[in-house]
């Protein structure tokens, strides 16, 4: 594949890290998860050959601004928009997961004028409790970090799909590995997703596909009212895997992926 990585400044001083893969336009701009990056979507990427992939690294996470002093999901938002008005040349097929997905969500209700499809891949209008934003600080500050190498990193981490793209997408500095994420920023980038979000997906126009895993973190009730209450919302169950299927389900998510882009 073509492909550059290249970086725009915020307003705010934030650097915004993305690789574009060149290709046919409507680009596909894919936002990763919490604690994730745009490196766990270059297979995906790979799964759209000739088309023009964009991969963000959204604010604290991967190579853009690692602590960011503004965490709102409006500045996320911004940021989005900003790659997006200088990287396309027409409107988007945006593609979200989790908290990407959520970023998704509300671009193309701020700015439908973007956004031509949306993909939704585990979202929701807004969870998270304060026991919940505990439990992820907890978590990431427990890893012993710096870790000396990638095989202790991942026997620490274990050795699930999620954890072994932490693994790989580890930086290298003088004193051993470290996330490229910061687990107070974590916290806080994921403390705004507890706000239901109904009246900004209500406003969302662009023809949209969400797609929910067997084993994702959504109860059906939560699946259904979501779905029920967009516009022109096409639903997808993965017969298998967990809240990170593009990871543990692959070949079902780009078999979703793919017939929704291509019928577009």
């Amino acid at each position: 594949m073509d492909q550059k990585r290249r970086s725009i400044r915020t307003a705010d001083g934030v650097d915004i890290s993305y690789v574009v893969i060149n290709g046919i336009e409507p680009a596909v701009v894919i936002l990763h998860g919490l604690a994730g990056s745009g490196q766990e979507f270059l297979s995906t990427a790979r799964a759209l050959p000739g088309r023009k992939v964009i991969l963000v690294d959204q604010r604290g996470h991967g190579l853009s601004t690692r602590l960011p002093s503004d965490t709102s999901r409006e500045a996320f938002v911004r940021d989005l928009v900003a790659v997006i008005d200088g990287e396309a040349s027409s409107p988007v097929h945006l593609v979200g997961h989790s908290m990407g997905a959520h970023t998704a969500m509300l671009t193309a209700a701020a700015r439908p004028d973007l956004v031509r499809a949306l993909v939704l891949l585990e979202c929701g209008e807004g969870s998270g409790s304060d026991q919940e934003h505990a439990a992820l600080g907890e978590y990431f500050r427990s890893w012993p970090v710096p870790f000396p190498d990638r095989s202790t990193a991942a026997r620490f981490l274990g050795g699930g799909p999620l954890q072994r793209a932490w693994v790989e997408d580890m930086e290298y500095r003088e004193d051993g590995l470290h996330p490229r994420f910061d687990p107070e920023v974590m916290v806080a980038a994921h403390t705004p997703l507890a706000e239901p979000r109904w009246a900004e997906w209500g406003r969302v126009q662009a023809p949209t596909l969400v797609v929910y895993a067997a084993d994702g973190m959504f109860t059906e009730e939560q699946k259904a009212q979501f779905t029920e209450r967009g516009n022109d919302v096409t639903r997808i169950d993965l017969a298998r895997g967990s809240h990170d299927a593009h990871l543990d389900a692959f070949e079902q998510w780009i078999e979703a992926l793919t017939g929704f882009l291509d019928a577009r």
